[in-house]
């Protein structure tokens, strides 16, 4: 079986990032066309490198992500920082036509990113944890509770669903660039306290 081909990554601007994906019609479940296009979603989204990616990301408007965390993409982070965003590594999962509810009222702050707005992160509040429900790539009935940084990947990637970007729920005083937030040398507070925030 030949390697899933990497898809570009549609960027900010493009109208199928502002449009609510359609459903997945039921004729498709499990069938190779999506396993297919799950596949490459895979592969671009750990070409990126990123931890989630939504079909409308790659042209697609279906109601389709996928999700990965892996101990690679957190070596920067200490186990302090770990810690406190509630991240952990998680074999990648596949969501398709996916509903999602928050568990109880907690939520978390920090820094987002997104392979749809390359370059840049701000700070965004999330539920802490949440449920979602759906079917997988094979058309096979899938759910699963979520808290920390899976939960916050989970809401980012369905809100990608709704045409929703991070940019539209962030601080906008936070809106930095990557290499600033990520540079290892500050802690979240104290970034805030450099944005005046």
């Amino acid at each position: 079986m030949p390697d899933a081909p990497i898809l570009p990554i549609v960027q900010a601007g493009a109208p199928i990032l502002r449009a609510r994906a359609a459903e997945v019609p039921p004729e498709l479940l499990g069938t190779p066309e999506l396993r297919d296009l799950c596949a490459a979603m895979i592969a671009t989204m750990r070409a990126a490198p990123g931890v989630g990616l939504a079909a409308p990301q790659v042209g697609v408007a279906w109601r389709v992500f996928v999700m990965e965390d892996r101990d690679e993409l957190m070596s920067v982070l200490s186990a302090g920082e770990r810690h406190e965003r509630g991240r952990v590594a998680f074999d990648v999962r596949v969501l398709v036509n996916p509903v999602v509810r928050p568990v109880a009222g907690e939520r978390a702050t920090f820094f987002e990113g997104c392979l749809s707005v390359d370059g840049y992160a701000a700070l965004v509040e999330r539920h802490h944890e949440v449920e979602v429900a759906g079917v997988d790539e094979h058309g096979e009935a899938c759910a699963f509770r979520a808290h920390g940084w899976p939960a916050r990947i989970l809401q980012h990637e369905i809100d990608h669903l709704d045409g929703t970007l991070y940019v539209d729920r962030m601080l906008s005083r936070s809106f930095s660039t990557v290499d600033y937030v990520r540079d290892g040398t500050k802690t979240v507070e104290e970034i805030r306290r450099e944005l005046g925030i």
